[in-house]
């Protein structure tokens, strides 16, 4: 059956593809209040085409931008598992714009410099292109398989590029619409184009911000220069003792709860072989920065770090003004890994700053939140079915990636709906996301749609499920 189904999508690929332009002219802005109307208008559109492949969907308002909720397959329980997709809609604004080499809102197929077909359009692989790979792989079920193979909820949110506001107290409103037996996030990237991948391990965040204060107005220097205390140059002097010359994060006890990478992890990462340099290189840069004596996928999955992200003080205005200022500031970002506690981490943060404060200096911190890492099952049947159909579709393993960034969603789906999460996408990484010209490899819409045939195929095969 599952042949027949590719077949099928295979047939109807131009029609997915222009389905796919419909959504990518759709200027879903979500951090632009001018484009509101515009958010709504893509959740409507993406329930009419769940509507057309057989879901009950509906739009959901919030207190932001609309959520799509839909209902699919056998009812669940019916001896298979239950799954819940997640993409999302909205999409970052398009400036600026005249660096791009099209409007961004009109979607159009050109060639790159392999000769190879892409799309280029803002949300073309985030997360237009992700998701719609779905809706068309349901799609091509339908059409030549009678019906959606097995239970599947969607959801799809209109605020991931603006922080989710919503989502949290959505996923708690609507915990028992939205049960599933596992969740399948699309919001990810391939190894490389020949190389599916599954990401197996995320790394968790936490943001602090920290405003260093001294004399009681900005002073001029000629007048105070030497005898005030510039907060400016306490800052500095903190921030740069945060590591060491081998790049270890100083603060005390960080690195509680970071376990070394397995051998086994760390041969199938070796044999990926990834080119430093080249990575490097693509960003102008010659040597790596992390901690001494691990390699850029380790210092980039499975380590942790400290980053200090923007510093404001003083006049940063054109020309010059001899300023001793009142205040300075920091916003500084930790990746976390293993069993690291962002609460935990940002209280020693915070006591390593006061304990380096000279007299006549004070602290205040701003929390911006934070997320612990996750890791995720790889020996589990949905685990199995994945990398099964993955093999399938490309005629390889799916590499086993870690992810050096968050993703939210997932801490949510398993904090909300205490559920685990498949992080399955192909996006590749010189898409260009939330940059102009993005784009998306017709490649990759194509062995998407017939990926997620095949995955779905394999796990209407598992039995049972919690649901």
């Amino acid at each position: 059956m599952v042949d027949r189904i590719l077949a099928a999508a295979e047939s109807g690929l131009e029609s997915s593809l222009g389905r796919l332009f419909a959504l990518l002219r759709i200027p879903s802005v979500s951090t632009d209040p001018e484009f509101a109307s515009r958010c709504n208008e893509a959740a409507m559109w993406c329930a009419e085409a769940l509507g057309d492949v057989g879901f009950d969907a509906k739009v959901h308002p919030t207190s932001g931008h609309p959520m799509v909720v839909a209902h699919g397959g056998p009812p669940a329980g019916a001896g298979m598992p239950h799954l819940l997709f997640y993409g999302h809609y909205d999409v970052q604004p398009p400036d600026p714009l005249d660096q791009w080499r099209a409007p961004p809102f009109e979607p159009r197929i050109e060639k790159d410099e392999r000769g190879e077909d892409i799309i280029l359009a803002r949300g073309a692989s985030d997360d237009k292109g992700q998701l719609m790979t779905f809706i068309e792989a349901c799609r091509a079920w339908k059409s030549a398989g009678g019906g959606l193979p097995l239970p599947i909820t969607v959801l799809l949110e209109g605020e991931e590029e603006c922080g989710s506001p919503s989502l949290e107290p959505f996923l708690e409103a609507h915990a028992g619409e939205l049960k599933a037996d596992v969740a399948l996030v699309c919001d990810t990237a391939m190894w490389n184009a020949r190389t599916p991948a599954i990401t197996s391990m995320l790394r968790g965040l936490m943001l602090e911000e920290v405003v260093i204060s001294a004399v009681s107005r900005d002073l001029h220097s000629g007048m105070f220069g030497g005898p005030a205390r510039n907060p400016i140059h306490v800052l500095a002097r903190i921030l740069a003792s945060l590591h060491d010359d081998g790049g270890r994060v100083q603060l005390p006890g960080f690195y509680d709860g970071v376990a070394e990478l397995p051998d086994e992890i760390r041969r199938q990462w070796d044999a990926l072989g990834l080119d430093e340099a080249a990575y490097l290189g693509e960003i102008g840069l010659s040597q790596p920065a992390g901690e001494t004596g691990r390699s850029v996928l380790e210092q980039l999955w499975a380590r942790p770090t400290c980053d200090v992200n923007g510093i404001i003080g003083g006049y940063t205005g054109k020309g010059t003004k001899t300023v001793i200022p009142a205040k300075a500031s920091a916003k500084v970002s930790f990746r976390l890994v293993g069993r690291q506690d962002p609460r935990a981490i940002a209280e020693t943060f915070r006591a390593f700053v006061r304990e380096r404060l000279p007299a006549d200096c004070s602290a205040e911190f701003i929390r911006h939140g934070g997320d612990p890492a996750i890791a995720f099952n790889l020996g589990g049947p949905y685990f199995e079915a994945a990398r099964k159909g993955l093999a399938g579709e490309f005629g390889t393993d799916a590499a086993l990636i870690g992810c050096g960034g968050s993703i939210p969603i997932v801490g949510s789906f398993k904090r909300r709906l205490g559920l685990d999460s498949l992080l399955i996408g192909f996006a590749l990484d010189d898409d260009r996301i939330h940059s102009p010209n993005e784009k998306y490899d017709v490649a990759s819409f194509r062995h998407g749609i017939r990926s997620w045939i095949r995955i779905l195929g394999e796990m209407r095969q598992l039995e049972g499920g919690g649901s």
